[in-house]
């Protein structure tokens, strides 16, 4: 095997040669390696020409028989009897590479069967090996990697079950607790009393309209509304309905937007909802005296909506996850679903959405989405 110019081994750039092991590495790091499979390879393919001509020489003398029998030039039992020898030592090597062959076919095909039963029994975690014949070792990657994203989906979906039974237990429980002490006269019925029962029931409400919101976004079918957008008036109408409770939480909360905004095309209802999502957010965090800002200016192309605070911020170990489900810091008192639906709802549109935050002086979230 002769090296390419310039030092680099033929087929360097291209894809692995089927001839390739499977188990070695692509592209080989040095001529050794090089020379070593380029044996092997040269090997089989010397077996295959040996074993190729064997049947040409071996079919072209029975041709040359016939014709010579057929003719009347030949008449020699001797001659006739060779020829029926190796004809029927032609026919035991074809009959011997076929059953081979169906052996190396078979052996495969009865791994991913086998497999393939485990997989239906609910064991996500069945592989098979990839060897074979090309097509059966593209089976067996396909099939391989089918299995690991289904280990990997039912991880997942046993994970969110969990998180969303922990979820729903704490409300539960205040129901629970409250309306048997009330039947029990240990409470009054009064307003002070069903308060806890009705503040439990609108949070399991949310809860569950979060968890709707998230799985039409992962199954594609969250539908969108989308029409013009006026980027000023929905970003001050915003701010206007949590000043109430800024002022409640001793939070400075302003909006500032640039003159040029202008418009974008989304759902109003959407975007409105990931901007509240990321104020209430940004109002747990932000302590007595804090200051919550909520700014929007168009940038090449795409319209930039930031949530900047000077909250207690986020760790840094925690940042990278932070829009993933049920992710939330130690004196988080939300479900930890609110920044994964901001996430979905802007990928929805189209846009992005990223963080940066520095423990103890605060966060901003900037949501970008295309821009008219």
């Amino acid at each position: 095997m002769s090296p390419q110019p310039h030092g680099r081994p033929w087929g360097e750039r291209g894809r692995r040669p089927p001839w390739w092991p499977e188990g070695a590495e692509w592209p080989a790091r040095s001529r050794e390696e090089w020379r070593r499979y380029g044996r092997v390879f040269a090997r089989r393919i010397g077996c295959a020409v040996g074993l190729l001509l064997v049947v040409l020489i071996g079919g072209a003398t029975a041709l040359v028989w016939l014709v010579l029998s057929a003719t009347g030039a030949v008449n020699s039992a001797p001659f006739s009897l060779g020829v029926a020898a190796f004809a029927v030592l032609l026919a035991g090597l074809a009959i011997a590479l076929a059953i081979v062959a169906v052996r190396r076919m078979a052996a495969p095909g009865r791994r991913l069967v086998d497999a393939a039963r485990r997989v239906e029994s609910g064991d996500y975690s069945a592989r098979v090996p990839v060897r074979g014949p090309a097509e059966m070792r593209s089976l067996a990657r396909a099939f391989n990697e089918m299995s690991s994203r289904l280990e990997a989906e039912d991880t997942r979906r046993r994970s969110v079950l969990a998180d969303v039974t922990h979820e729903l237990r704490t409300p539960l429980t205040v129901i629970r607790s409250h309306a048997e002490a009330i039947a029990d006269g240990v409470y009054p019925a009064d307003p002070e009393h069903l308060a806890p029962i009705v503040n439990a029931t609108h949070n399991m409400e949310l809860l569950i309209d979060d968890l709707r919101t998230l799985t039409l976004a992962e199954a594609g079918a969250l539908r969108l509304q989308l029409e013009p957008v006026d980027v000023a008036v929905l970003v001050n109408e915003t701010v206007d309905a949590f000043s109430a409770e800024a002022r409640d939480a001793g939070v400075s909360l302003s909006a500032h937007v640039e003159a040029n905004a202008g418009a974008i095309t989304a759902d109003p209802a959407r975007i409105r909802g990931v901007i509240s999502n990321l104020i209430r957010n940004a109002l747990a965090h932000t302590p007595r005296g804090g200051a919550l800002r909520v700014e929007a200016h168009p940038k090449a192309g795409e319209m930039v909506l930031t949530v900047a605070d000077t909250g207690s911020g986020v760790a840094p170990e925690l940042l990278p996850r932070i829009f993933d489900r049920f992710v939330k810091g130690a004196t988080s008192q939300g479900s930890g679903l609110g920044l994964a639906i901001v996430r979905d709802v802007v990928e929805a549109h189209g846009g992005r959405v990223t963080a940066e935050s520095e423990p103890g002086r605060g966060t901003a979230i900037h949501v970008v989405l295309p821009a008219d």
